[in-house]
């Protein structure tokens, strides 16, 4: 089973620094490029960033570009997101995706909550 799992959200104040992680499991990791969307409250679905297969190449959406960094661990099969001074526009559930500049989640799977608030 395909499933997609983020982690590391929480309640960071303006400025604040987080790092997301995404645990895949269910499919060869490596062969696949990844993203991270996000998912603003009343919003649709954003996306944030993306990185290829080897995580040689990083993309980022404008708005992010200079203060989130996203990477990979093929051995362990894991997403990260760094996510440095942070505003409160950018509260949302941050979501891992299969697929470069995809804003299309798997069923199943599960967001972390962040929070960006004083």
């Amino acid at each position: 089973q395909v499933q997609l799992v983020a982690s590391g959200g929480g309640l960071v104040q303006p400025g604040g620094s987080l790092r997301l992680s995404c645990a895949a499991s269910g499919f060869t990791f490596s062969d696949y490029t990844m993203s991270w969307v996000r998912q603003a409250p009343g919003k649709g679905l954003e996306w944030v960033s993306g990185i290829t297969m080897a995580g040689d190449l990083t993309y980022y959406t404008d708005s992010v570009k200079g203060r989130f960094t996203i990477s990979r661990d093929n051995a362990k099969n894991t997403l990260y997101l760094q996510m440095n001074s942070l505003k409160p526009e950018e509260t949302a559930v941050y979501y891992c995706a299969r697929g470069l500049r995809t804003t299309v989640l798997l069923p199943g799977s599960q967001g972390t909550q962040v929070t960006v608030s004083s």
